[in-house]
């Protein structure tokens, strides 16, 4: 089965054809004791109403939809999909719940295909969102373009995404638990080199409960740190190297894509990558605010 075929159908799309087959080895109810968390699981934080919803269902019909899960050795299993469910049996007092093992053929696509499931299937806040993409893209080497196109999503939403995780933890945590919004988070980003101002803001931000727009103005009346000064210059002779680095990887962190300065004597040019339409879109916005 392609990654192509089974991209956007849910976890069913990676169980087996033939579980109507007797297949004891690979769906069966498994001891609930014997299942470990997913140490990849893009989800911190669950809703307890929610979970408590889930269970009183399970109590009634069961855990309809089994588990995704790989042998860990010693009978014991990890757990690829399904946490929610895998909680909320717990809630209810369940000893077994029903699970498919995850064997055979390419692992490492099954995997991914099951990481994409868990990002696809989940209510995730932003910051889990941009952890799982940085997991895919970690793990099994993808491109943030590849990434937008197993997950359904655009490049440029990929990479404003994952940008949040330049983000101070504390403000990553404020993120993940409402107290600011994905918004005020990108405005706060602007200012990721002036940490004491950026927490300024952000109190602001809560106590006033400032809107985004109105975070942007503050943003715009605040004097920006000067990161690099012209004193390492050379009157007259092509710019210093460590110079051009410098200002290349202040472009760089501005605007979130590769940056260039090509010298020619004291002349030269600037090179900005843009990886598509929509990126050029945000790239010029970012250049002409």
């Amino acid at each position: 089965m392609s990654s192509k075929n089974v991209l956007g159908r849910g976890v069913g799309a990676l169980l087996p054809d033939d579980l109507s087959l007797e297949d004891e080895d690979r769906f069966f109810l498994c001891d609930i004791d014997r299942i470990e968390p997913n140490p990849d699981q893009p989800r911190s934080f669950f809703d307890e109403e929610k979970l408590d919803q889930l269970a009183e269902s399970i109590r009634e019909r069961g855990v309809i939809q089994p588990l995704l899960v790989t042998r860990n050795g010693g009978n014991r299993y990890t757990l690829i999909a399904g946490e929610r469910r895998l909680r909320a049996a717990r809630l209810a007092g369940e000893d077994e719940v029903p699970v498919v093992v995850m064997e055979g053929g390419p692992d490492e696509q099954n995997l991914e295909l099951a990481r994409i499931e868990n990002i696809q299937r989940h209510d995730l806040n932003p910051i889990e969102e941009a952890r799982a993409y940085a997991r895919l893209i970690n793990e099994f080497k993808l491109t943030q373009e590849e990434v937008g196109r197993k997950v359904g999503r655009k490049r440029s939403t990929i990479t404003n995404i994952l940008r949040l995780l330049n983000l101070p933890e504390t403000l990553q945590n404020d993120v993940s638990l409402a107290k600011i919004t994905e918004g005020h988070a990108r405005v706060l980003l602007r200012l990721k080199d002036n940490p004491q101002l950026m927490q300024e803001i952000r109190d602001r931000i809560i106590k006033e409960v400032l809107s985004v727009r109105q975070t942007e103005n503050i943003c715009r009346q605040t004097p920006k740190k000067q990161k690099v000064t012209p004193k390492s210059r050379v009157k007259g002779d092509e710019l210093p190297g460590s110079y051009c680095r410098a200002l290349s990887t202040q472009l760089t962190n501005h605007l979130n894509t590769k940056v260039r300065i090509v010298q020619n004597g004291v002349r030269g040019k600037l090179e900005i990558e843009y990886y598509s339409s929509d990126d050029l879109d945000r790239l010029v916005s970012l250049v002409s605010d």
